[in-house]
């Protein structure tokens, strides 16, 4: 063996040589003591929330919950802590005024939210409704002729609506956490190139039945959304690119209020609407920046290296993003609080990040770890990539912590066991996974060979009502579970940064275009 693969393999297969320290109890107990006695993860979320309102990277919105948690992390005492640019994001954009009903053949008002990134209306419209149905190509062409010129559309979804027997909200079961554990093959990711393909062409294809409408300078563009009970899953509705051409006005709109309408239109019946929208770009500043801070290290030799914890601060504009992903920053920030209101002091610098743009493509975690630590897609790695031990996230809704995804790295996993062994009274079942999960912050650190970690939550009603939906509110976060996750992060990061060595790594991952490491 190589003297490299010797280290390797003592520190996989010989977890005693590197986790023989004992937890510190004492400074366990002030944790938990901190968090459980002294919250405050209700007032963080309210200002996450119904202060700062809608949070689309680049708005009005993000920049007041970037700046008061700047605020507050200078008010518990962390160092350095800004607003840190990473580059160009694109435009920002907000609601002014939004308004949707339908007048005949009676009145009744609809559950409907501008598309983000559209124009608004330019004042009250009013006109017929003409239902088109474009699943593909063949269907496009039919439009394809000016029959569309300055009619008000619905394009027909295809949304399930019908009644559910299944609770909304949902714990995992012991079962569910074993099955999470063994079904998954080792190696296998969630994010395949065939997904990506499939995610590509339905772009494509949405995009250029944009550009018809475009061109038959329609009057305005209504979709009908995924979701149930009023409840309605959103997206982005074209780019926020500087360059971006301008798109025309357009409405998200709760399922069933699409149905009606389409419904009525296709037994012949005439359906008049009446709108208006009104919104916002902000182009002045076409770059953007990630919330940073930091924990000093103390320990001499080891204050230069680096744990993290994260979040991201963004999110969608049909409500407060209260569990995408408010609950995940108000942890985070509760973590390092509870560590500050300790007295703890840290061996290793923590360092906490809030991140922008990841709704759009994990923007703001991917520039900041290439800015950091290396460009993914060539392999060169700056001198903190050694520096780093762990970054630890949560984006996963308002449920609680139930276990840990090790994205296929098996070197810590006798230590993650020792770690949540004392919290056997608040997490029920602790599951340690190897399998890979997706779609948030942590891939930016994995996709570079860095240990970037996923906690395993409860769903709550994240798929079924809140993830990217118009009811995504402070009502739907539950407050005892963001105390439990605070707690459990907190130890999680304290532990990280008391140990002798930095947390195990995978073998460094092959370069790889930018499209192979989807979010």
């Amino acid at each position: 063996m190589t003297l490299m693969k010797t280290a390797l393999y003592s520190l996989l297969f010989c977890p005693g040589l590197l986790f023989a320290q004992e937890i510190d109890q004492t400074a366990l107990a002030k944790i938990r003591k901190e968090g459980m006695e002294n919250s405050k993860v209700k007032e963080i979320a309210h200002q996450l929330t119904d202060v700062s309102g809608p949070r689309l990277t680049n708005s009005p919105g993000f920049q007041r919950a970037a700046e008061w948690s700047v605020s507050e992390l200078k008010k518990w005492g962390l160092q350095n802590a800004r607003i840190e640019d990473w580059g160009e994001f694109g435009k920002g954009w907000q609601v002014e005024k939004s308004y949707l009903a339908m007048t005949k053949p009676y009145y009744m008002p609809f559950i409907a939210i501008p598309k983000a990134w559209t124009s608004g209306t330019a004042g009250p419209i009013k006109g017929e409704v003409v239902v088109v149905n474009i699943q593909n190509e063949e269907d496009l062409a039919k439009y394809a002729d000016g029959k569309l010129t300055g009619k008000i559309i619905l394009v027909k979804g295809n949304a399930d609506t019908n009644p559910t027997f299944k609770p909304d909200a949902v714990r995992y079961t012991t079962e569910d956490l074993d099955k999470m554990t063994n079904s998954q093959p080792f190696g296998q990711s969630n994010f395949t190139p065939q997904r990506a393909n499939s995610i590509q062409n339905a772009r494509s294809f949405r995009s250029r039945v944009d550009s018809m409408m475009k061109a038959q300078k329609i009057s305005l563009e209504l979709a009908g959304r995924a979701g149930k009970h009023g409840t309605f899953f959103t997206s982005n509705g074209v780019s926020y690119k500087k360059d971006a051409p301008l798109a025309g006005p357009a409405f998200e709109m709760a399922p069933e209020h699409a149905g009606l309408v389409a419904r009525l239109v296709e037994s012949g019946i005439p359906v008049t609407l009446e709108a208006e929208s009104q919104t916002s770009f902000f182009d002045q500043k076409l770059t953007t920046g990630n919330v940073i801070a930091e924990i000093p290290g103390t320990d001499p030799k080891l204050k230069d290296e680096v744990v993290m914890l994260g979040g991201h601060l963004d999110s969608w504009h049909s409500a407060t993003g209260a569990t995408d992903n408010a609950a995940g920053c108000t942890v985070m920030l509760e973590a390092v609080r509870i560590l500050q209101a300790a007295g703890l002091k840290p061996r290793r610098t923590i360092r906490i990040a809030l991140w922008s743009g990841e709704e759009q493509g994990l923007h703001g975690s991917r520039n900041y770890t290439k800015n950091t630590f290396g460009d993914y897609q060539t392999m060169k790695l700056l001198p903190a990539h050694e520096k780093l031990s762990a970054y630890y996230n949560i984006d996963n809704g308002t449920g609680r912590i139930r276990g840990i995804y090790l994205q296929e790295n098996e070197g810590p996993r006798a230590l993650f066991e020792k770690w949540f062994a004392p919290f056997s009274d608040i997490i029920d079942h602790p599951t340690i996974t190897s399998r890979i999960t997706g779609g948030t912050d942590h891939l930016a650190f994995d996709v570079l060979g860095l240990p970037g970690f996923q906690f395993i939550q409860d769903g709550i009603e994240y798929g079924t009502r809140t993830h990217h939906t118009n009811m995504d509110t402070y009502e739907r976060l539950v407050m005892d579970d963001l105390k439990q996750m605070a707690v459990v992060v907190a130890s999680f990061v304290y532990n990280t940064a008391q140990l002798d060595q930095k947390i195990p790594r995978k073998e460094l991952p092959q370069p790889r275009p930018a499209a192979s490491a989807g979010k």
